[in-house]
């Protein structure tokens, strides 16, 4: 093994970390703000509304660019 694929696992595994403790910030944030429970959780309806669009996004561009490419997607594995 490479040490090139060492570093890409360090590298995603820092990317996880900073992204789950920027989603628990940001949970803390909302969840500590001094708002009203009715707004608060309207807030949170509201990012998770984006948070799930975002991904659905993410995932049909993935699926496009490995169709693209001519790699079979999990979904097609098997078929």
């Amino acid at each position: 093994m490479s040490s090139n694929n060492g570093d890409k696992n360090v590298l995603l595994y820092f990317l996880a970390g900073v992204g789950v403790g920027a989603l628990i910030g940001a949970a803390a944030g909302l969840l500590l703000a001094p708002k009203p429970g009715a707004e608060t959780r309207q807030d949170l309806a509201r990012k998770y509304d984006e948070l799930k669009n975002k991904v659905t996004d993410w995932m049909r561009e993935r699926k496009e660019k490995r169709a693209a490419a001519g790699v079979a997607s999990s979904d097609e594995v098997g078929a």
